[in-house]
Formats: structure tokens, sequence, C-alpha cells
């Protein structure tokens, strides 16, 4: 029976280990979700007026530019998976990888081949464990996206997206978007070809239309905005990803904690039972010799 009790608080000082640890990384998820927030919130303005100007000028310009341009038969999609370096962060990449999966379905339906890029550790090792190939990986900063990263993403899709051998026709991109710091929904939009829709929308009474000249011509400052268009749009969904992994992470560690806290209860209850029963044992077996030996002495009396 002491052995088990040595064993019970040998299980409680290792879970007290593991919930420091735990803890710890709550605190750590907690103080840079912060700093993730405020960086996808000060992204936001920028893309919103990227885009109201990319809309102005496909909208008023009429230009046929290739980044516009629906292909006649969409053959080739290319799918961005935004997934974490790291895991600790409950369901977050695997939700992504979900979502991505019901997306390829849906494409391959439709008659498409898929040409997947990913970002994040967890995805590329989802896809390696599964023998499946990957067209290029990006990783290492998954929390804290640069939009040098995003640049570069970006211009790998454009290129695969302008390339008339082999290239795609369309260009997709899954990723978790930040609502709260309870829901992170993951979701998937199609970045290229841009879809324009502002310039359906009907004026209201008394509003005046804008007149727009381009200089030095529309070809050319679509030229100009589209690829920072897409980037920026990407380096948008890395940040809102970086601000659901922390949040994830974040809940994934109090919730650890809370268990490691509910382990610490049960198993010292436990312990302190065993302890209690060996207590009784050895009490009871000691009464036990006393009555024997007292028998003993009577009978010899």
């Amino acid at each position: 029976m002491a052995l088990s009790v040595r064993e019970y608080r040998a299980r409680i000082k290792s879970t007290e280990s593991m919930k420091k640890i735990t803890r710890a990384m709550e605190l750590i998820a907690a103080s840079r979700i912060i700093k993730a927030q405020q960086r996808a919130q000060s992204a936001a303005p920028y893309a919103r007026e990227l885009t109201r100007a990319v809309s102005a000028v496909a909208t008023y310009s009429n230009v046929d530019h290739p980044l516009t341009r629906e292909p006649e038969e969409s053959k080739r999609a290319a799918v961005l998976i935004v997934t974490s370096d790291r895991g600790l962060a409950g369901a977050y990449s695997s939700s992504v990888l979900k979502e991505a999966e019901r997306l390829a379905e849906k494409l391959r339906g439709e008659g498409k081949e898929i040409d997947t890029y990913i970002a994040g550790r967890k995805g590329e090792a989802y896809y390696k464990f599964r023998g499946r190939p990957v067209k290029k990986s990006w990783n290492g900063f998954s929390d804290q996206p640069s939009f040098e990263v995003a640049h570069e993403i970006g211009q790998t899709l454009i290129d695969a997206f302008l390339d008339e051998d082999g290239g795609v026709d369309e260009v997709h991109v899954v990723f978790t978007r930040f609502k709260s710091m309870l829901v992170q929904e993951p979701t998937d939009i199609r970045l290229l070809p841009l879809e324009v829709v502002e310039g359906e929308e009907k004026p209201s009474n008394g509003e005046v239309l804008p007149l727009y000249e381009f200089e030095p011509s529309p070809e050319a400052v679509l030229d100009g905005l589209l690829p920072q268009y897409v980037q920026s749009r990407i380096f948008f969904a890395l940040l809102q990803a970086a601000a659901s992994e922390l949040a994830a992470r974040q809940k994934a560690m109090k919730s650890a904690t809370d268990n490691a806290d509910e382990l610490i209860k049960k198993y010292t209850r436990i312990a302190n039972q065993a302890r209690q029963a060996g207590i009784t044992q050895e009490i009871s077996e000691i009464v036990g010799g006393v009555n024997a030996l007292a028998d003993a002495n009577a009978g010899s009396e």
C-alpha cells in the first residue's frame, strides 16, 4: 500500500510540473494575442481602401486584365492552406485542414485538378504523412507573419496564375478568420481571378458617381495595384490566422491547466484514501497481534 501512495505522489508531482508549463504557455499566448489583434486591425483599413481602389479601376476602366479575366474553362486550381507551425492549439490546424479537404472535394467535383501550397509546419506534416504532393510550402512565421512573407507567397501564386504553360486558372486561400476570443472560423476565399462587385450597386438618391482619370493608363494602374491587392489580402489572411492561432492556444492551454488542477485533486484524494487504508490496516494488524499475544499468555497461565 505504501508503494501505491508513492506512485500517486509521483503522479501529483509530474502533473504539477505539467500545469506550470501549460499555465506559462497560456500567459504567453494571452500576451501575444493583443499585439496580433492590433496588427490585424491596423492592416484592415489599408486592405479595405486598396480593395476600393482596385474595384474603382476595374469597374470604371473596362480593362481586360489577366488577373481579372475569367477563363473559359477552369481546369486547375491552386489552394493556399494557412496552418500553424506549432501544436498545443486545440483543433486550430485540424479545422483548417478539414475546411481545405472540403474545398478540395468541391473543386474535384467540378473537374478541376489541385495544386496545393501550404503555410505552416502542421499542414506540411499532414500532407507529408499522407504522401500527397505539395507545390511549395513556407513555415516559421505562423504566430508573427511579416509582409515580406506575404509578398513572396503572393508573387508565387500570381506567377502560377499567369503561367500559360501548366499554370492555374483559380487561386483559393483557406485560413481561419478571427471573430472573437471564443470564435475562430475556418473559411476560404477565391483570390484570383478577382471578383469585383462594388460597381454593380446602384447609387442612392442624390449621389453623384465619381469620375476617374487614370495616369498613365488604366492598364498601368492595374498592373501596379493588382499585385499589391493580392499580397495585402494574403497578409491580412496571415494576420487573421495568427490571431486565431494564439486565441486557440490560449483556450487550449487554459483547458489543460484546469484539467491538471482536477487531476491533482483526484490524485490527492486517492493518495489520502490509500494512506488512510494503509494506516487502518497497520492498526488492525497491531491490534490483532496484541490480542493474539494476550490470548497466548492467558492460555499459558
